[in-house]
């Protein structure tokens, strides 16, 4: 009998959700995605040392003799998940997904100069934008700056999504892709109310299908690609969205597991279905926004959590720039 992510394979788009090189080249998923959080871990461990180091001497180069550690730092921090991206695109036959600095989640006009920053930087290796899609965290100015990236051929991933009025608002711009957190509204529910959910009950899975049938019935072209699992029993609820990105512990539990999996989500079946439109604004998203305590807490948490990895990777490149000797002359 064939594994439960052979049988997944089938029916949906599996995305390696990781930034370790070798577990890519273990599981070779389709598509592959990263956030700082990740980048920040894969650039810690010793076997992709090479990469940082290779990243900070072209920064210091770049940067000139006269710009501190701190400064070669930041810029090579801009390009540290690219040069991860490159090599996660030598494996994937597919889409590589690299974040904005989530510290930028509600300045619009700076989330697009960085994000055409990262495709020249792509461009300049010879990787096609097409092979690339920007994240961008979920608030009203990152849809803005991602439905103005849309335009220009740049495609975007929206992160960092909790709620019904951030998918609408991301459809409604023309977004490539969506990534509802599952794993997170889960911790959120389960802290808020002390119980335990499971399977059909997972208020995340619950979250991702509502989207996904929203989505289906109306004939969006943006796809969804359900993110951030906490045990397979989620992805097994989801079975057969667009696409799934798991973690490489969860795709090794689904590669060991035999079984019959089932399609859950069936974009015919959502055509049926009894859906309301809502009509999508400014006004509209806030007040929607606010009365979601869940989807606000979690926005706002995981803008600080990210931007907390960006701030710790950059001490980590200082610290690794003193070691590697060849010291800026100012301090």
């Amino acid at each position: 009998m064939a594994s439960l992510l052979e049988q997944l394979r089938g029916m949906t788009t599996v995305v390696s959700d990781t930034g370790d090189i070798n577990s890519i080249h273990q599981y070779r998923p389709q598509d592959s995605t990263t956030n700082p959080s990740l980048i920040a871990a894969a650039a810690a461990m010793p076997q992709y040392q090479s990469i940082v180091d290779d990243v900070l001497k072209q920064a210091r180069e770049s940067s000139g003799p006269k710009a501190s550690d701190k400064e070669v730092a930041a810029a090579a921090f801009k390009s540290l998940a690219v040069a991860f991206g490159l090599k996660i695109l030598e494996i994937i036959p597919g889409r590589v997904s690299t974040e904005v600095d989530a510290r930028l989640s509600y300045d619009t006009e700076k989330s697009i100069a960085t994000a055409r920053d990262i495709i020249a930087q792509y461009e300049k290796a010879g990787i096609s934008r097409n092979r690339i899609l920007i994240k961008l965290a979920s608030t009203w100015e990152g849809i803005r700056a991602a439905e103005i990236l849309e335009k220009e051929g740049i495609h975007c991933n929206m992160t960092l999504l909790f709620g019904l009025h951030q998918a609408v608002a991301a459809a409604e711009a023309g977004v490539t892709l969506i990534s509802p957190f599952v794993g997170r509204i889960l911790d959120w529910y389960k802290k808020d109310t002390g119980k335990d959910y499971h399977g059909a009950d997972d208020p995340g899975v619950q979250s991702v299908t509502k989207i996904y049938n929203y989505y289906k019935h109306f004939g969006y072209k943006t796809v969804v690609m359900g993110a951030s699992f906490r045990n397979t029993g989620e992805i097994i609820e989801l079975a057969g969205c667009d696409l799934l990105t798991i973690a490489p512990k969860l795709l090794g539990e689904l590669q060991s597991t035999e079984g019959t999996l089932e399609r859950m989500l069936d974009a015919e079946k959502a055509k049926s279905m009894n859906i309301d439109k809502i009509p999508m604004d400014k006004a509209t998203f806030d007040k929607m926004h606010a009365a979601d305590r869940m989807a606000s807490d979690k926005l706002k948490e995981g803008i600080e959590g990210f931007s907390k990895a960006l701030e710790d990777l950059e001490v980590s490149l200082v610290k690794r720039l003193s070691e590697i000797g060849e010291p800026a002359t100012a301090r």
